[in-house]
């Protein structure tokens, strides 16, 4: 009998195996290509709300320090100061009433927290304080504070109060944020400051 021989057409196991090894490994490239891509375009649009926000947020709290005054209980304008947190009293509302504001950096989350004057004579209870989380991702670290203090002296290149800082002698406060939105991706964290002078302590008018 005439042996008959063959050719396969098709492709064999091993060969399958190896187009499906290459085809799934094309495919994870890609995947994690576009969600490179998808991270890289989420950061920066983070970062540009970012900075959108602390922009608005220095202006308010610029605003709420110039416009500090003493407590509807006499008390001084400055309630307390350090690096991370300040307590003052200011009206922000206009509501002829003046709060009791606080700012503080927890981590890596800004608050601002208030308290409505109530009752006659005044006080201000903390147990009807209300907070909010003004922004997260501030980098400040250890390195960097958030907020600086000045006497009557300042020319804008004097340096800080030392601390603990002697509150009757702070006429200006200085604020700086370090804003990154991810700190393993570009853009790189942006830092933003201004001063804020309190115009109810002046005493050089």
């Amino acid at each position: 009998m005439m042996k008959r021989s063959f050719k396969e057409n098709g492709f064999t196991l091993a060969e399958t195996l190896v187009a499906v090894a290459i085809f799934t490994a094309v495919m994870a490239a890609v995947w994690a290509l576009q969600i490179s891509i998808f991270s890289n375009q989420r950061t920066v649009s983070g970062s540009l709300q970012t900075a959108q926000d602390a922009e608005t947020i220095l202006k308010t709290m610029l605003t709420e320090l110039r416009a500090a005054a003493p407590g509807g209980n006499g008390a001084y304008t400055i309630a307390s100061a350090a690096t991370n947190t300040i307590s003052f009293f200011s009206d922000p509302d206009d509501d002829g009433q003046t709060e009791k504001l606080t700012y503080s950096l927890f981590g890596t989350n800004l608050y601002r927290a208030v308290i409505q004057p109530s009752g006659s004579p005044v006080v201000y209870n903390i147990a009807s304080q209300t907070t909010t989380t003004l922004m997260t991702n501030v980098r400040n670290g250890t390195s960097t504070l958030v907020f600086q203090y000045f006497d009557q002296n300042y020319t804008g290149t004097s340096s800080p109060l030392t601390l603990p800082v002697d509150i009757p002698s702070v006429r200006l406060v200085g604020i700086t944020l370090i804003l990154d939105v991810s700190t393993n991706l570009a853009p790189a964290a942006r830092t933003y400051s201004t001063v804020a002078n309190l115009r109810n302590l002046k005493t050089n008018l």
